[in-house]
């Protein structure tokens, strides 16, 4: 059974707190059942104007991550004025759903809006367009995405590399052999310390990292694994 989305819309307060959501719904839900379609979420868009587009809705917007993330293609819509009131609303909403391969359903007509939209040469032509600006849209954050992530390694890679491990004077050496004879099974085989109990030791004795700090059980098992 193919899925389906339900969008509903409401523009006044009154319709909000009335029966404008369930009317809308029960519609869409009734062609859904009677044609096969499962209804795998339903999106409502309080109190928004038809005379806006996709940016300015937030259920829109909502439902078209769905879209993405789970791969539903279809959107029902009690009639085209749920939609949009206004015709040219409407075409840019129906091109913008059309590039990305989404049919919108009318359940009062059971008329596949997107189809017929394909149908037209000129809207057709639109919708390709649109389509290649998506594309083209997609290819440049990918780009920006890229280069956000080779500067971030690069700076860490420099971060690295401009910070040297610790052990590089004859101090450091001296706590580092001091650290692996505490850790390491004596002779007898009594068994070494363990980090926390070399943790301590180190901070009784007054002997700090190489930032001043006290010495942490992560940073000692650090120097015994290099």
């Amino acid at each position: 059974m193919e899925k389906a989305f339900l969008y509903l819309r409401v523009s006044g307060l009154g319709q909000v707190d009335g029966y404008g959501f369930d009317r809308q719904e029960g519609t869409c839900r009734e062609y859904a059942k009677a044609n096969g379609y499962e209804v795998a979420g339903v999106f409502q868009e309080k109190g928004v104007s038809g005379a806006r587009d996709e940016t300015e809705r937030p259920a829109f917007q909502e439902m078209m991550s769905a879209i993405l993330a789970n791969g539903v293609k279809t959107i029902i819509v009690e009639s085209m004025d749920r939609l949009a009131r206004e015709y040219r609303i409407q075409e840019s909403l129906l091109i913008y759903l059309a590039s990305k391969g989404i049919d919108l359903i009318n359940a009062r007509t059971g008329e596949n809006i997107t189809q017929a939209v394909q149908a037209d040469p000129l809207k057709k032509a639109l919708v390709q367009m649109q389509g290649v600006f998506a594309e083209l849209e997609k290819s440049q954050l990918v780009r920006r995405l890229r280069k956000a992530r080779d500067k971030a390694s690069a700076e860490k890679k420099g971060r690295i590399e401009g910070r040297k491990a610790y052990g590089e004077t004859p101090e450091e050496q001296k706590v580092i052999q001091r650290i692996r004879a505490m850790r390491r099974t004596r002779r007898n085989r009594t068994k070494g310390m363990t980090l926390q109990e070399i943790c301590d030791r180190l901070n009784v004795e007054g002997i700090p990292t190489r930032l001043g700090k006290r010495w942490t059980p992560g940073q000692v098992h650090g120097i015994l694994n290099r």
